[in-house]
Parts: structure tokens; C-alpha cells; sequence
């Protein structure tokens, strides 16, 4: 015997309302109850006919423009992507040439050597004040950084505001970006060969920026810039340098917020390392 919804009285109608929502069903589709792995397996039989068909089809000629004869040149396909380390030389080019943020942000977005730009929405560049004494460093964009074309936006930026916040700073007192600007499919990390050919822009843009002090969050930032093999938990509360130019400036490994939203109970190491980050950034002289 099934249930009706006259059955019910309005407050069980209501909460069984709620129970659904909780638990994802949010969306009404129609009365019919439908078997979706059949249709699923149905659609995806579909396809393959259709791809199937378009494989062995002759390639479509379009019609000469009047006035004009058709062209005998075949059409060129698309050039073949880039070798990571050809890939990873001609952003250095790019990279090296740019002599301002505004020059830079105009490089990575020309830029095509990378394949995550190709899955992301945007370049997500920067966001702070370009003036500040410190830059903070992190992996790569999430999926709130890659819709609003900000680093640290949703959960984890408003976690790193307050992390901020707690030693008296705030974004406009530091300078934020990612050493890959692209966000990674699914949120995960970016990979070795993708780290190494958006290197050059994240170098660049700290010797443009000029930071006095550099914090690495999480572990692409710290293995990519500071050199360290060790995962952040090994890597974290040492003393580190980073040189660029002619400069040697102090350097932190610290938790991305990210990763703090995961484990929240690293927050307490995240607090001794920005306690560590204050003291070092109290002892700076003036500018």
C-alpha cells in the first residue's frame, strides 16, 4: 500500500517536504517514475551511433561565397598543444617581458600553453593591495574563485579573511594570488607539469609586486617556490627565504584555508604559524 499526501497532515506533509531537501531532492521532475540507468544506458547508445555516423561522414564543404571559386587548399587542423617544457619556456617569455601587473595579467590571459585554461571559467589573477609588504601565495583557484575571478572568494576566502584578521590585517594590507591562475577540474591540485608551466607568470608577478615577505599556502606554493619536498604538515613552522632579484626575503609555509575547512582541527597550527607570521612581520624596518 503506498502512501498518499491525504494521508498526511499538513505538518508531516511539511516535514517529509524538508527530509527531502536535506537530502538533495530539491527539484520536482514530473508524476512518472522513470528507471534513469535505462534511460541513461539508452542515451548513451545514442551517442555513440551519432559519433559513430559523424566519423564516417565526408568532411562538409561549404559553398563558394559569390563571385568567388572554392578554394582547393584543405582546411589545417588546430596545432597540437605544447610539450610541458616547451610550454613552460614560452611562458617564461612571456613572463620575463612583462614589466607591469596590468603587462602580466595581459601575458597569462594570451597565454594558451596550459590546459587547465581550456576547463576553467576565467583567469583568476589577483586581489589585495599590489603595494603590500606581504604576498600570500596559494595553490591554485577553487570553483568560488573561478566564478567570481577572485582568489580565496566563498568559504575559504572568508576563513582567510578572518585567519587575517586575527594578527590586525586584512586584504587591503596583503596581496593575493595562486601560482596556477586556473582552477583544476573537480578542485583538485594542480599537477606537477601544470605547477611548472604556470611557474614562470607566479615568479614574475612576485618580482613585480616586490613583497617584503612571502607566505606559501599549502603544498604546490611551498614545493613550487620555496623548493621543499615535504608535504605543508612537515613544511610548516620553519624558517624559509625567497629570493628574487637582487632580494632575499623572508618566507612562510603555512595551511591553505582550503584545507583548514577540511581539518579543522590544524586550525590551532594555522594559529601559531600566523602568530610566527606577525612577529616577523613586526620586526620588518619601515620602508
Amino acid at each position: 500500500m503506498s502512501l498518499q499526501a491525504a494521508d498526511l497532515s499538513t505538518p508531516e506533509i511539511e516535514a517529509l517536504l524538508r527530509w527531502y531537501v536535506d537530502s538533495g531532492v530539491d527539484i520536482p521532475l514530473d508524476g512518472a517514475p522513470h528507471d534513469r540507468f535505462s534511460e541513461g544506458i539508452a542515451e548513451a547508445e545514442t551517442r555513440r551511433l551519432k559519433a559513430e555516423e559523424a566519423s564516417n561522414a565526408p568532411p562538409a564543404v561549404k559553398p563558394p561565397l559569390p563571385g568567388r571559386s572554392a578554394s582547393l587548399t584543405p582546411i589545417r587542423p588546430a596545432p597540437a598543444t605544447l610539450a610541458p617544457d616547451e610550454a613552460a619556456q614560452a611562458a617564461r617569455a612571456l613572463a620575463s617581458g612583462a614589466e607591469t601587473l596590468e603587462a602580466l595579467r595581459a601575458a597569462m590571459e594570451a597565454f594558451d600553453g596550459c590546459a587547465l585554461k581550456r576547463t576553467a571559467s576565467q583567469l583568476v589573477f589577483a586581489d589585495g593591495n599590489p603595494q603590500a609588504r606581504v604576498m600570500l601565495m596559494g595553490e591554485a583557484p577553487g570553483a568560488d574563485d573561478d566564478r567570481e575571478g577572485r582568489p580565496f572568494s566563498g568559504a575559504a576566502g572568508r576563513l582567510l579573511d578572518a585567519m587575517l584578521d586575527a594578527i590586525g590585517l586584512s586584504r587591503a594590507d596583503v596581496y593575493l594570488t595562486h601560482v596556477a591562475p586556473w582552477r583544476p577540474p573537480g578542485n583538485r591540485k594542480p599537477t606537477a607539469p601544470e605547477t611548472a608551466i604556470c611557474l614562470p607568470f607566479a615568479q614574475r608577478h612576485i618580482e613585480l609586486v616586490a613583497p617584503d615577505m612571502l607566505v606559501c599556502l599549502g603544498d604546490t606554493a611551498v614545493q613550487a617556490l620555496l623548493g621543499q619536498r615535504d608535504g605543508i604538515l612537515r613544511a610548516r613552522g620553519k624558517a624559509y627565504e625567497y629570493a628574487y632579484g637582487a632580494r632575499m626575503i623572508p618566507a612562510f609555509a603555512m595551511l591553505n584555508p582550503d584545507y583548514l575547512l577540511r581539518q579543522p582541527l590544524h586550525k590551532r597550527l594555522a594559529w601559531e604559524d600566523l602568530r610566527a607570521l606577525k612577529k616577523a612581520l613586526d620586526g620588518l624596518p619601515p620602508r
